[in-house]
C-alpha cells in the first residue's frame, strides 16, 4: 500500500477544509489547513487574475511549509460592471465589510441596469515547494437579482441567479450548490484527475518519500 501524501490546503476556512477533506477521504492523502501550523507570514493578494492568485498562495504556502499546497481562489465577475468585483469580490465593500454589505453594495452598482449577466469563476492551484503548478479551472454562468433571496450559502450567493434550476445560490442545497458551482466544478474535475495529480506530487517532492519511508 502506498504511503499518504500529506497536502496543505492554504486556508483558514473551516468549510473549505471539510469540503475538500470530504471530497478527497477515498485517496491515500491527508489533508491538513494552515491552522495545523504555527504562525506563517501574510501573504498580500494582490494579483491580477484569479489565476495568479491561487498560485501565489498556493506556491507560498508550499514554500514555507516545504510540502505540496493547494488554494483557491474565485470570485463573481459582472458584465455591467466591466467584470467587476473580480479578484476584489471579497474587499470589494472594504476590507472587514460582511457578506451582506458586499451584496447590498453590489445591487446598489446594478440598479437601473438592463444587463445582470453574471459569472463565478474558480480557480485552483496546487504547487510544490520547487515551483511547478497544477491549475483547474471552472466558471458558472448566471444573472444578478433585484433583490436577495435565500439563507444557504456565503457571500454573493443570495443576489446570484441560476437559470437552470430558477433559485439563487442561497437558495440551493449544499448538494445542489457543489453540482453546478464554479468551485464544484473545478473540485470534480481535479478529483477526476486526483490519481494523476497524486503521481505528479510524488514526482516532484523526492525528499517527502526519504522522510516518511
Amino acid at each position: 500500500m502506498q504511503h499518504q501524501i500529506l497536502l496543505v490546503i492554504a486556508t483558514r476556512n473551516k468549510g473549505k477544509t471539510k469540503e475538500i477533506k470530504d471530497l478527497f477521504k477515498d485517496f491515500p492523502v491527508d489533508i491538513k489547513d494552515l491552522d495545523d501550523f504555527g504562525p506563517i507570514p501574510h501573504l498580500e493578494e494582490d494579483g491580477d487574475t484569479f489565476d495568479e492568485n491561487a498560485y501565489k498562495k498556493a506556491s507560498f504556502a508550499a514554500r514555507i511549509l516545504g510540502m505540496p499546497a493547494l488554494a483557491d481562489d474565485s470570485g463573481l465577475m459582472v458584465e455591467a460592471l466591466k467584470g467587476a468585483p473580480g479578484v476584489h469580490s471579497a474587499r470589494y465593500a472594504g476590507e472587514n465589510a460582511t457578506d451582506e454589505q458586499r451584496y447590498l453594495k453590489l445591487l446598489s452598482e446594478m440598479e437601473g441596469r438592463t444587463n445582470r449577466k453574471a459569472a463565478f469563476e474558480c480557480v485552483i492551484s496546487i504547487a510544490v515547494p520547487t515551483g511547478p503548478a497544477l491549475t483547474y479551472e471552472a466558471r458558472c454562468e448566471g444573472l444578478i437579482t433585484e433583490m436577495p433571496a435565500g439563507s444557504n450559502g456565503f457571500g454573493y450567493d443570495p443576489v446570484f441567479y441560476y437559470p437552470p434550476y430558477q433559485k439563487t445560490f442561497a437558495e440551493l442545497t449544499r448538494q445542489e450548490k457543489n453540482r453546478v458551482s464554479h468551485r464544484g466544478k473545478a473540485l470534480a474535475e481535479l478529483k477526476d484527475e486526483f490519481d494523476k495529480v497524486l503521481i505528479w506530487i510524488r514526482q516532484n517532492m523526492p525528499m517527502q518519500e526519504k522522510r516518511h519511508g
